[in-house]
């Protein structure tokens, strides 16, 4: 990493960072080009393992592309702010994000998808739900991403 002091290791930090973000930016390769796409996501922290999960429908260029090649990078991003100065060269930007990579694994058994989505439904309305209906568990792909490796960087303007 370029600037060290910018370097987020704390994972209950990290954690809360992730906390703050409802979307994440899933790049993909697709048919030889860059595919990146924003989609909603859950996540489990277990130690300083991060696996996130997120759904999509069953058809189409998405869920092709992540069959074709599992590879994919995951990115957040949040706390966005411009920092002004004087001069246009001065100006500078509060964030923090995490850039990681992994392999999609699609869940195949109706309790393992149902476990997904309860992890996404819970990052992403701060409720538990017990009452899926399974049809709809059985109507979307659930994918799992285990990162292998990620890093978490912020400029709050004191660093």
């Amino acid at each position: 990493m370029r600037r060290p002091k910018r370097q987020m290791t704390d994972m209950g930090e990290i954690t809360r960072m992730i906390g703050e973000c409802a979307v994440c930016r899933v790049g993909m390769q697709s048919q030889g080009k860059i595919y990146v796409v924003p989609m909603n996501f859950g996540y489990e922290q277990e130690g300083e393992r991060l696996t996130f999960y997120l759904h999509s429908a069953k058809v189409g260029r998405k869920i092709e592309a992540l069959k074709e090649e599992p590879e994919v990078c995951v990115e957040l991003d949040c706390r966005h702010g411009l920092m002004e100065a004087e001069l246009p060269c001065s100006h500078s930007y509060c964030y923090a994000s995490l850039i990681g990579t992994g392999r999609v694994q699609v869940l195949k058994t109706y309790e393992e998808k149902l476990e997904g989505l309860k992890k996404l439904m819970r990052h992403q309305t701060g409720k538990d739900f017990d009452d899926f209906d399974e049809k709809w568990v059985g109507a979307v792909e659930v994918l799992k991403v285990e990162l292998e490796e990620y890093a978490c960087k912020y400029h709050d303007g004191t660093n």
